[in-house]
Order: C-alpha cells, then sequence, then structure tokens
C-alpha cells in the first residue's frame, strides 16, 4: 500500500459536557481528550486502548506509525475511511504512572455513552487492553479471541493485534494483515453480500 493513501483521519468533536471530566484523574497528567477519529456515523468501531503521542498534538502534520499500520491493513482489506471510526478505552494518552484498572472502568462510561449514541453493526477490538476492557474481564486475550466472532454487549465483535505491535514486530504482519481480510469477510456477511 502506497503511503499516498494513508492521512490523517478528522478528529471527533469530545462533547461540551465531557471535555474537563476529572473522574478518573488522566485530567492531572497534560494530555488532551480525545474521543475519536475517523466517521463518527461509521457502521465500524476500532476500539484502540489510547490515544498516542501523534493525537496528543493539535495540529500535527503527519500519521504517526500506529496509524499508519491501521490504515494500511484496513484499506488493503476494501475498507474506506468512510466505515471507520477509530476511538478509545482511555480517550487521554496517559504520560505517568496511574490505577489502570479502576482508571479503565471509569472511562469506559465514555465508550457506553458513544455505543448508546450510536451503536456500531462491528467492532473491532485491537490489542489486549481494548478486548480486556471491552469484553470486561482480564482472563482473555487477542490471542485466544482472534479469528471468531463474538456477540458484546448486543454487537457483533472481532479482535485482533494492535497495529504497535505489528510495528514492532514486522514477523506479526501476516496476521495483521489475515485478521483484516477476516473482518472484511464478516462484514460482507453481516451486509449479506461480497462487497463492502
Amino acid at each position: 500500500m502506497e503511503d499516498a493513501c494513508i492521512r490523517l483521519w478528522s478528529e471527533d468533536t469530545v462533547p461540551a459536557d465531557e471535555v474537563g471530566c476529572c473522574q478518573c484523574g488522566l485530567i492531572n497528567h497534560g494530555s488532551r481528550m480525545i474521543w475519536g477519529e475517523g466517521n463518527p456515523q461509521a457502521p465500524i468501531t476500532i476500539l484502540l486502548d489510547n490515544p498516542g503521542a501523534r493525537e496528543n498534538k493539535e495540529g500535527e502534520s503527519f500519521v504517526c506509525g500506529t496509524r499508519t499500520a491501521l490504515q494500511q491493513g484496513a484499506l488493503q482489506a476494501g475498507f474506506h475511511e468512510n466505515d471507520l471510526y477509530v476511538t478509545y478505552v482511555l480517550k487521554r494518552r496517559p504520560v505517568k504512572k496511574y490505577d489502570k484498572e479502576k482508571t479503565r472502568a471509569i472511562c469506559m462510561r465514555h465508550l457506553q455513552q458513544q455505543l448508546d449514541k450510536h451503536m456500531p453493526g462491528l467492532m473491532i477490538c485491537l490489542g489486549n487492553v481494548a478486548v480486556q476492557a471491552f469484553f470486561q474481564s482480564a482472563d482473555v486475550d487477542v490471542k485466544g479471541l482472534r479469528g471468531q466472532v463474538y456477540d458484546v454487549q448486543g454487537i457483533k465483535t472481532v479482535v485482533g493485534y494492535h497495529p504497535l505491535a505489528v510495528r514492532r514486530r514486522p514477523n506479526m504482519r501476516k496476521l495483521f494483515d489475515e485478521d483484516w481480510q477476516f473482518y472484511r469477510t464478516i462484514w460482507a456477511e453481516k451486509l449479506g453480500r461480497n462487497q463492502v
């Protein structure tokens, strides 16, 4: 996939009543809240652990390695930007020590708000943090769940490796690409047709 196809996706606006949310304490880390990226009305939601350094910088002109890997996988599988919405378990990037379990539990209410507002037709959880948070179990992981479809909170859900893992360990790229082809197949079946 040519890098020319990889670009910044538009950032979703944080609801006015959530911008100053301080319940989880991540506001004290100095990072800004990122509600999501891509099409908020998309039929497919991608759940990641938290925004990265690129997302934390407003007006940044480059696409980070994590986002490049994610977009490459999606585009090669035949998805389009309009099909996808990327959001996070934590809406702020942690930059220092924090109580992970407690913070994730508190922050999941933001995701629930998003789901209540717009229930996706397919949820793609990438990485163990996203999988454990969405499945509400510390006993699950990507390796044990990938390649299957699950009903979680009434949403058709699939899991896969985090794009950052693929960037750090290129030998995982084949598995990552296989996962994206699997997502496309599942989505096509849901739509009842051969084309997404």
